[in-house]
């Protein structure tokens, strides 16, 4: 199959690809949206974080409909194999069709995400044959990297209360629910002392971690809340230790995989060997099908000048041993589906602070405020500081949605049904909903595969035929 450029959003999606946009990169894709909606004459507004709102007005016969709003982040995951001389920064994508009619792009990511959803949105504008409601096309950035563009949007932006998100593939497929999300920061003061005991390091290694999103409900192990239980039962064991420092974990919402533990002790070797061995045992056990390669390495290191006291050891190491982490709730409705965790994604020693990354997620905003509240108290108990940061709200699953049943009817006209799923992941949609809580939302767009890696590819088949339902869709938004 061809990538046919007189198709409008074929065209929009090479054209997209020509320009640089990845995440806090996308101010000259930003530009070349608003000098569109200046050439065809729409109302536009560009905002200090780039986003680009653009409303176009109904077709005759639809005056009177209530508006649609499509939107779709502009911002991709930069990513490159390593023989690629790529420049995200100035180069064009260099696009190409394999046999089986996938597009790709040659050694990167394809930006399919979400450069086929701001394509869409581009070509719907730029069509005067189509019939349609009023629609309202939002473009946001930096969603890659936190939701920014979106969270930065006021309810006063939007120019209606029915929402297509374009950011979400299958074809078939609509999300239905997404999680809210709060960043904690743990932040615990150190005190430090001159150290003469022998040092050792603790190596957690061999777990599967994975996206805190979409594999939490495997109930995969957690390096850092490992570590720390494995330490804490050193001391159940009789023996005292001290720690001098604590790094595990990559990324706050990714379930951590390693994590090392230097600590000093007088203790003889054998006797801290045998209490690890023994913990290690067990948790290979509770982990047999979840982690088959959880293992714990042992070695001894040089020598330490510094140690922490050990208040400071027994806070952190306690902390962790308490705090909830991982699967908290299942959904009652959803069947499979996560409704709340934790994950205490990244700890770091610094010379002065231990902190522990933590990432709450919830469909419901109950939950986020309890969980939240929970890592607070326990903190208070070791004189811990809890700081909140970036937080976005949930899209709680509703059985009543007229946009979901106008999407059920039009494949079902052509043969096909709608799967309806529901993620533990954070969207913007979860954002819109907590702007307007009574926005009627669903998602949509063409089937793709490999996101955020080089190996990304886009169905051009399915891509030109969920543009036709899209257009379908809104043309039955009466």
């Amino acid at each position: 199959m061809e990538f046919d450029l007189s198709k409008r959003h074929c065209y929009y999606f090479n054209e997209i690809s020509k320009i640089p946009h990845g995440s806090r990169n996308e101010k000259a894709l930003s530009d070349y949206i608003v000098s569109f909606a200046k050439e065809h004459g729409f109302a536009y507004q560009q905002d200090e974080v780039f986003n680009v709102l653009v409303d176009k007005p109904a077709s005759p016969g639809y005056e009177n409909c209530e508006p649609v709003i499509l939107q779709a982040h502009i911002d991709m995951v930069n990513e490159k194999n390593k023989d690629s001389n790529h420049d995200f920064e100035k180069d064009p994508l260099d696009l190409y069709v394999d046999e089986e009619g996938w597009l790709h792009a040659r050694g990167t990511t394809l930006g399919a995400d979400d450069g086929s959803g701001a394509a869409y949105m581009l070509a719907i504008l730029d069509d005067e044959t189509l019939k349609l409601p009023p629609v309202q096309c939002i473009f946001t950035t930096m969603e890659e990297i936190g939701l920014i563009g979106a969270s930065s949007l006021k309810a006063e932006d939007f120019h209606g209360k029915k929402l297509i998100n374009l950011d979400s593939g299958g074809e078939v497929e609509t999300t239905v629910s997404s999680a809210g999300g709060a960043r904690a920061q743990i932040i615990c003061p150190l005190e430090k002392e001159a150290n003469d005991l022998p040092a050792y390091t603790l190596y957690i290694r061999g777990l599967l971690g994975g996206h805190s999103g979409g594999l939490i409900h495997l109930e995969r192990g957690n390096s850092n809340i490992l570590a720390a239980r494995i330490l804490k039962e050193m001391s159940l064991n009789g023996i005292e230790y001290n720690l001098v420092r604590f790094n595990g974990g990559l990324k706050y919402n990714a379930i951590p995989r390693e994590a090392d533990v230097t600590f000093v002790s007088a203790a003889p070797y054998e006797a801290i060997e045998c209490s690890i061995r023994k913990s290690e045992a067990a948790v290979k056990e509770e982990l047999e099908f979840s982690d088959p390669g959880f293992r714990v390495e042992l070695a001894k290191s040089a020598d330490e000048e510094c140690r922490m006291t050990k208040k400071v050891t027994d806070h952190i190491i306690d902390y962790m041993y308490l705090m909830p982490n991982g699967l908290m709730h299942r959904s009652m409705k959803l069947e499979g589906l996560t409704v709340s965790s934790l994950n205490a994604g990244v700890v770091i020693t610094e010379d002065e602070r231990f902190i522990i990354e933590d990432l709450i997620r919830s469909a419901i905003t109950s939950h986020t405020d309890t969980l939240i509240c929970q890592l607070e108290v326990l903190a208070s108990v070791y004189g811990f500081e809890v700081v909140i940061g970036e937080r976005y709200s949930g899209w709680n699953f509703s059985a009543d949605s007229g946009l979901r049943e106008v999407l059920r009817k039009v494949l079902s006209n052509r043969g096909k049904e709608l799967v309806e799923r529901a993620t533990h992941g954070g969207l913007e949609t979860g954002i819109f909903k907590g702007l307007i809580p009574d926005m009627d939302i669903i998602t949509y767009g063409p089937i793709a595969s490999g996101e955020h890696t080089p190996d990304e590819k886009l169905d051009l088949a399915s891509f030109d035929r969920s543009y036709e339902i899209l257009c379908e869709v809104l043309a039955n938004c009466k």
